[in-house]
């Protein structure tokens, strides 16, 4: 559990081109509905860099603008070293990218490592990767996105 309200969040999968753009945004836009994203930094990053630079899967855009959400303009990076004084929590989306976070986190880093719905819904439950998988999974993936920033944007 984080020690303080965030104003800093990072969410995180593995190469930053399917969940963690998604919950960027999924995060941004229940913020902004809520009136609570004045100075609030949220940002996503993959644990490796196969995708730097690259946009989301075009499969996390389709389902991000069925509800009216725009990631398009999101370029995927890699988690760095600056990422743990830079942000407050830092979200992985599954056991293997809490453990790959934790790996890098530099002597000095500051920010509360966590998983995504562990943190936010009190649930030691994964948000799987759907990269493998068709539509309906992107879509799973997005409600499962959607239920837990709901809950952590109540902390904020």
């Amino acid at each position: 559990m984080p020690r303080t309200r965030p104003s800093s969040v990072l969410f995180v999968c593995l190469g930053n081109i399917c969940r963690s753009p998604l919950a960027e945004g999924v995060m941004m836009a229940v913020l902004g509905e809520r009136g609570r994203d004045n100075g609030i930094v949220i940002d996503s990053a993959g644990t490796n860099g196969y995708h730097t630079g690259e946009a989301p899967d075009r499969r996390s855009i389709a389902v991000a603008a069925k509800y009216g959400l725009d990631i398009s303009a999101q370029r995927c990076r890699q988690l760095e070293p600056a990422d743990f004084t830079k942000f407050d929590l830092i979200l992985g989306m599954d056991r293997g990218n809490l453990a790959a976070i934790r790996r890098r986190m530099p002597a000095g880093g500051t920010a509360d490592i966590g998983m995504f719905s562990a943190i936010a819904l009190g649930k030691d439950i994964e948000i799987p990767d759907p990269y493998y998988g068709g539509p309906e999974d992107f879509e799973q993936v997005y409600r499962m996105i959607l239920a837990a920033s709901q809950s952590l944007a109540e902390r904020f």
